[in-house]
């Protein structure tokens, strides 16, 4: 039985997370963690999801390292954002508890720190921009496409619900360091981010990268790949938050097995090249 702790315990995908969690016979919600001096200290995580009582209750972050050693938790499931996400793997990793972490807005110093507490404790992580299955085939399928449609122009463009925090999404980002990657282009040189005014004529080498807001979207990602007389489109549509919660469920059987000090990817979860 793998023992999980959920942070954001009380919020969509944590509610969806925890939800999902009972109903599998291998896993089991030791732990639900919220913000600092949560109002919900002490309300049952299950009760609080929608289910039936857990006899877990919901704990404030400043006593998750304390909640961590006292639940016995083996991996921990991190939806939350960014800055909190970094002070919670630290705190997780130094009490030698895996991680699955699916929240996006990481800068390049705050990810190389997570990579390093994952490093020097020893424990075993999976981190992905996005957890769905399908949107991970997508990743795969721009992998091998890019090279063969080099000389297109290519541009991302994302839609999602009018909360969301960051733009562009970590998905539309992660679909654009694979394009540029396999084209051995700069992601600081070749990146456009929306357009306005007049912008002069489009280069070769330019990666455009849009974001949508508005009403309910849950989460679209297109790359359209656009030569001269034809134009090859690569959509993933997620019609409900559901798909990553399938993922979360993969990475958390995935990690304890997983190869401990290194980061490991949805690709490796489900074993695409």
């Amino acid at each position: 039985m793998i023992k999980v702790a959920v942070t954001g315990a009380a919020g969509r995908m944590g509610s969806g997370i925890i939800r999902r969690i009972t109903e599998q016979d291998d896993m089991e919600v030791v732990a639900a963690i919220e913000m600092p001096n949560t109002p919900l200290a002490g309300k049952d995580a299950g009760l609080q999801a929608g289910i039936d009582e857990l006899g877990v209750k919901i704990v404030g972050s400043q006593d998750l390292e304390e909640t961590l050693k006292a639940s016995g938790a083996e991996v921990l499931v991190d939806f939350t954002i960014a800055p909190a996400a970094v002070e919670t793997i630290k705190i997780a990793t130094s009490c030698g508890v895996s991680v699955v972490v699916g929240t996006t807005g990481f800068s390049e110093e705050q990810m190389a720190e997570n990579i390093k507490n994952i490093k020097d404790n020893n424990v075993s992580a999976v981190i992905s921009s996005n957890m769905a299955i399908g949107v991970n085939v997508f990743f795969n399928t721009l992998k091998k496409l890019a090279p063969l449609l080099y000389d297109f122009d290519i541009e991302i463009i994302e839609a999602h619900h009018n909360q969301k925090k960051d733009a562009p999404s970590g998905t539309a980002m992660t679909a654009f360091e694979v394009i540029a990657g396999e084209l051995d282009r700069d992601t600081e040189e070749v990146g456009v981010y929306g357009r306005h005014g007049l912008v002069g004529k489009r280069t070769k080498e330019e990666i455009g990268v849009h974001a949508i807001r508005g009403g309910d979207i849950v989460g679209d990602h297109t790359v359209m790949f656009v030569g001269e007389g034809e134009r090859l489109e690569i959509k993933h549509q997620a019609h409900t938050r559901e798909v990553f919660i399938a993922g979360v469920i993969r990475a958390i059987r995935y990690v304890p097995a997983a190869e401990r000090g290194v980061v490991s990817s949805m690709n490796d979860v489900l074993g695409l090249e």
